[in-house]
């Protein structure tokens, strides 16, 4: 029997503001002592009152809108009743049946080895809801550790339908949310400060039919490889209990174990009735007029999708080039600065996506971390396209000072005398050298030979110091063969 699997994903991520959910605490408790960044309403002492962070709702608002949600005019939080060890209130508040937003959806690409287009896809929202999280257990030999810090900091759920069918799909899904609350600033979603973690409802069904079976909910995935992983051994353990009579019955959660590779069982899927919901009787309804959504609206800067159109429409980019840009906002803005002082997109992107991504990935930086800015970048190119100094020359020991010291591309030339040489009587005394050195090369050039001309300029250009005129020495070479 052939099966396929029914996928959805519930993304909690970590809202981008000063202070927490409900209280003034700093919202930035990462790498901080224990339990120093609390008070006594995100430590849910008795008779204190929450707050509701205007910040956190606004963003909220900005992510729903980016991800085509409908936002409602009229919402409410609500107490979710359990108990866990980290949970200081004995309640999470959060969102039930009038949640902040609705009904969107995210267009996703998935790419193949050469960064293509293998195929594109739609997933389905079912809600956008706001909430506080819990604090962080750190299980040790005897027992447990709990820190408060992270208590109260305020966070968006995104809760997709079970519209994937593979790890791939929902792992390609997971990366285009956070591309997006990257470039509309809701979220730094980053997954190791723990600031954006996934939970997995994953069940199979024979191929071809429509009904939804009993399904797993894998809990607390904190990274990509992590969400795959964990995908396709419960999508296998799935298949290999259903084929042995045993198929899932009821819903499940499961943990999932990184050094052993396998999902493990942690108790019965909890149902709406059994948080025990009711209206938050400490928080206000909010009510948000249709003036605050469009005011918002037109914040929202142009999202990834679209800088990818533009950049292969307007620029002519082939798709690695514009899928590599459009992927990072930060870098996206440094090259729509670089082409708008030097008018050519096509070098930008040969100097921006080889030479400076190969130095920002070795040291595992931003692009705002280092010290080639958008105007020098652009000055650099500019003067190859003057013929002020070769492509080579720029690509190679210009950009690695540039790099290195700050420096000004005009001010590395000359300090260390790199202007380009367009003599062409310098060029062709040069060139005679080169062709007397090396008649075995030239009689291959003569047999048709077109590699054995490429070496001969770059004899010259090694002569020169990669300070010739590509083109003249070109010219020359041929002339005089």
């Amino acid at each position: 029997m052939e099966f396929e699997s029914v996928i959805g994903l519930e993304i909690h991520a970590q809202i981008s503001t000063k202070s927490k959910m409900f209280c003034r605490c700093d919202n930035d408790s990462f790498g901080k002592p224990p339990n120093i960044n609390v008070c006594p309403v995100c430590m849910g002492f008795p008779g204190q009152l929450p707050v509701t962070n205007e910040e956190a709702v606004e963003k909220g608002i900005m992510t729903a809108l980016a991800l085509n949600c409908e936002v409602l005019e009229y919402c409410k939080f609500d107490r979710k009743n359990y108990f866990y060890p980290d949970s200081p209130k004995g309640f999470q508040i959060s969102q039930f049946d009038e949640p902040l937003s609705i009904n969107g959806y995210v267009a996703v690409e998935i790419y193949d080895k050469e960064g293509k287009v293998e195929r594109k896809f739609r997933v389905e929202i079912t809600r956008l809801h706001l909430e506080d999280d819990a604090g962080k257990l750190t299980h040790v030999k005897n027992g447990s550790l709990v820190d408060f810090n992270r208590a109260g900091t305020p966070l968006m759920e995104i809760v997709s339908e079970p519209d994937m069918r593979s790890a791939r799909e929902a792992g390609s899904y997971a990366r285009e949310i956070q591309k997006i609350l990257r470039y509309i600033g809701s979220s730094e979603a980053d997954m190791e400060k723990g600031m954006m973690r996934f939970d997995a409802s994953v069940s199979i069904r024979p191929k071809g039919e429509k009904k939804l079976y009993a399904r797993a909910e894998i809990k607390n995935l904190n990274s990509f490889k992590a969400l795959e992983n964990a995908i396709d051994y419960e999508i296998k353990r799935q298949i290999d209990l259903w084929e042995t009579g045993k198929p899932l019955n009821g819903l499940t959660t499961v943990g999932w174990d990184d050094e052993l590779q396998k999902t493990y069982f942690m108790r019965e899927k909890e149902e709406s009735d059994d948080y025990r919901y009711f209206p938050e009787p400490d928080i206000p309804p909010i009510h948000i007029d249709k003036k605050m959504i469009e005011n918002i609206k037109e914040e929202i800067p142009e999202l990834p999708n679209i800088k990818k159109k533009k950049y292969l429409e307007k620029y002519g980019l082939n798709e690695d080039d514009a899928r590599i840009l459009s992927g990072d906002l930060k870098l996206a803005q440094y090259f729509e600065e670089v082409v708008g002082k030097c008018n050519n997109p096509k070098k930008a992107v040969s100097f921006i996506n080889t030479i400076l991504m190969k130095h920002l990935k070795e040291e595992l930086i931003d692009v705002d971390e280092q010290k080639v800015s958008s105007d020098m970048m652009a000055e650099l190119i500019n003067l190859v396209g003057d013929g002020e100094i070769s492509n080579n020359l720029a690509k190679g020991e210009i950009f690695e000072e540039m790099y290195k010291t700050g420096k000004s591309p005009k001010k590395i030339i000359e300090e260390k005398g790199f202007k380009q040489v367009s003599d062409t009587g310098k060029i062709e005394e040069i060139c005679k050298k080169v062709i007397s050195k090396n008649k075995k090369t030239v009689e291959d050039i003569r047999k048709g030979k077109d590699k054995a001309f490429g070496f001969l300029v770059g004899q010259v250009m090694k002569e020169m110091k990669g300070q010739a005129n590509p083109e003249i020495v070109n010219e020359t070479l041929r002339k005089m063969l």
